[in-house]
């Protein structure tokens, strides 16, 4: 499938994924984009595109027509915020998914599902450790299935730690490298939840969002993990933002140590070696791009 004059759905299109989806998309293609705005925004919206404001759990009375392909990005997408939001969770998450997948079988669009690499945290100790990466990592058990059961066209997807423009960058679901950069700004300490040491493999949205339209084209009936094969821990990030040692940095009270939280992973596999077969590879630095941020300001 190339990815030219089809219909796309994409679920969370006013979200931070996916309005750069959208943007990059839009251009050759009739694009919708269906998000409640749990943490989408208006001002993300992308000139070209129709968006239709609801849930996934009422995908097929919202869509009235047949999409090429859709991509499923609009899911609950928090770790630590997702024991406080149960609800909230279990609703975008399980209901929404499985009505989504209902919809894909019915018009027998393509899926891509967006996964979440929390599946693979620890040696697969942390799927199990939060609402959020129980609902996901069981999520890809069920596209799968439904590909076994039903025939549906699908790619799975698993994101790492993505950053770039139009991240959230505050509140109780800001993202660590724009919540750094805010706090920077602000003149504010940084906050590192301990032990500090959790790696994250940081991947800029540029490279999310070729890795997508490559799966979207070329994929179908696997997952592809599209992340940055650079791993930093937490305390390493803020030291590319201070420009200083931990310990100097807690000395200046420029970083507060926070308490370790739940289903905190301190490390995640990267699997990329699918997504690469089909031409990708990262091109973005997170250390090039906190320099330009602070070169910003």
């Amino acid at each position: 499938m190339e990815l030219k004059n089809k219909k796309v759905l994409i679920t969370g299109g006013a979200g931070f994924v996916g309005s750069h989806l959208c943007e990059a998309l839009v251009k050759d293609n009739e694009v919708y984009s269906l998000d409640n705005y749990f943490t989408g925004s208006e001002d993300n919206h992308i000139d070209g595109v129709n968006y239709i404001k609801g849930n996934t759990t009422n995908i097929s009375k919202l869509i009235d027509f047949t999409p090429d392909i859709i991509y499923h990005l609009g899911e609950y997408s928090r770790v630590e915020q997702s024991f406080d939001d149960m609800q909230k969770v279990y609703e975008y998450n399980k209901i929404g998914t499985y009505e989504v997948l209902e919809f894909v079988r019915k018009v027998g669009a393509k899926l891509v599902y967006a996964g979440s690499s929390t599946k693979f945290g620890d040696d697969g100790v942390t799927r199990n450790t939060s609402p959020y990466a129980w609902t996901k990592a069981t999520n890809t058990e069920l596209v799968v299935n439904y590909g076994n059961w039903y025939g549906i066209d699908y790619a799975i997807t698993y994101f790492y730690n993505v950053y770039g423009k139009r991240e959230i960058s505050s509140g109780r679901y800001a993202t660590l490298i724009a919540l750094f950069n805010e706090k920077i700004k602000r003149g504010e300490s940084l906050t590192i939840v301990k032990p500090g040491t959790q790696k994250r493999n940081f991947t800029h949205i540029t490279d999310i969002i070729n890795g997508l339209i490559l799966v979207g084209e070329n994929a179908y009936g696997d997952e592809f993990g599209i992340g940055s094969g650079e791993a930093f821990t937490i305390i390493e990030v803020a030291q590319m933002f201070l420009d200083m040692p931990l310990d100097k940095a807690i000395e200046r009270k420029k970083v507060i140590m926070l308490p370790e939280r739940r289903g905190n992973r301190m490390t995640a596999e990267v699997m990329t070696k699918k997504t690469k077969a089909l031409g990708w590879e990262p091109k973005m630095q997170l250390e090039k791009y906190i320099k330009n941020l602070r070169n910003k300001d």
